[in-house]
């Protein structure tokens, strides 16, 4: 998947913890270092990339990894999304500078841009959309929310407009024509969705804020749904891959089928699971053989230890395995790739290169 010049864009998601932020970095890695222009955005706000990196931090525009030592064939660069900056910018571009510059000082702008439902996930495809525009890179890494907030950047677009547009829209934009009676319905009819976002906004200030608003975004709204769109198809094409991401344990499987039932209900080309922290086992003596073998040693207190240590491990690979023979037999079209655990975090490049050559197997 790395090497083909055809694949365009990889999404890494699955549940917190499981290890998305490493396995996005070191895909990103290992394709750089095999020759492709490579990005990777992360949409966790931990810092764990840009350290894994070797980077001291990374902002809303992308910034090439230049490490000593570090010389791949092709380029690497990286950026964590700020959603808030990456409004504004979208607002500066398609808006034009005068109006611009009202929709950015306006109140209830202000709260919607940080706070809003959805708001996050549509500026990730904002920003992917951006990235897949500027035709600078040839393979793009999406490390994705640690949660099942991770798919929601599929309906993000669908919900703003909804919440943007239709009647809301229309009264919020003409009150004058729809009268005190319009205002009316809107506070006690149609406004409850915006009451938590702007909960610091009250009274006919917030009415006013939000009617400027509304006038102000109008004009950018039609573009606004069209890069949506756009995004939408570009992750649902061809040239991109989403990599589920999980460990083998219950709960965090149980999270990896739900985003392999999402995927396919949502038509997105899954391209299989990742195990990552598998525990294979490292010698061929059974469990039972190796506490047989502890329990008749007498005065060897560190070779018992270690070979309760093994029984201890197969015991996990086999509770391991049944787990994954369990998702496979639930999901047999989908791929599977493990990951052994390490022995330590990963917080170089030289571990993300390690990782990256378990992943290709």
């Amino acid at each position: 998947m790395l090497d083909d010049p055809e694949s365009r864009v990889i999404v890494c998601c699955g549940s917190g913890g499981v290890g998305k932020t490493t396995t996005a970095a070191a895909l990103a890695l290992r394709a750089a270092e095999r020759g492709r222009q490579t990005v990777v955005l992360t949409i966790d706000p931990a810092r764990r990339l840009a350290q894994a990196l070797g980077l001291r931090e990374l902002g809303n525009h992308p910034k090439q990894v230049q490490v000593e030592g570090f010389e791949p064939k092709g380029e690497l660069w990286a950026m964590m999304l700020d959603m808030r900056r990456t409004f504004d910018d979208m607002v500066r571009v398609h808006a034009g500078p005068e109006r611009a510059e009202q929709l950015l000082q306006n109140p209830f702008y202000q709260t919607i841009s940080t706070s809003f439902s959805g708001t996050q996930e549509y500026m990730a495809m904002e920003k992917l959309g951006q990235l897949a525009a500027t035709g600078d890179w040839d393979l793009i890494i999406v490390d994705t929310p640690p949660s099942r907030s991770a798919l929601d950047f599929l309906d993000a677009p669908t919900r703003l407009s909804s919440a943007l547009d239709g009647r809301m829209i229309r009264l919020l934009t003409g009150p004058a024509k729809a009268g005190g009676w319009g205002l009316r319905k809107v506070v006690n009819a149609g406004f409850s969705m915006f009451a938590k976002a702007v909960s610091t906004i009250i009274g006919g200030q917030l009415l006013t804020d939000a009617s400027a608003f509304m006038q102000a975004f109008d004009s950018m709204f039609g573009g606004f749904r069209e890069r949506a769109r756009k995004t939408a198809e570009l992750l649902r094409s061809s040239g991109t891959s989403f990599l589920v991401v999980a460990a083998p344990e219950p709960d965090a499987l149980r999270e990896a089928s739900y985003f392999v039932e999402r995927l396919s209900s949502e038509s997105m080309p899954l391209a299989g699971l990742i195990a990552n922290r598998t525990h294979p086992v490292l010698a061929s003596l059974s469990g039972s053989d190796a506490r047989a073998a502890a329990d008749s040693l007498q005065g060897a207190p560190l070779a018992e230890a270690v070979l309760r240590l093994h029984a201890d491990r197969v015991d996990l690979a086999a509770r391991e395995e049944r787990l994954l023979a369990r998702f496979t037999r639930a999901h047999p079209e989908v791929a599977l790739a493990r990951v052994p655990a390490l022995a330590g975090d990963v917080h170089d490049l030289d571990g993300l290169r390690d990782i990256g050559v378990k992943l290709a197997g």
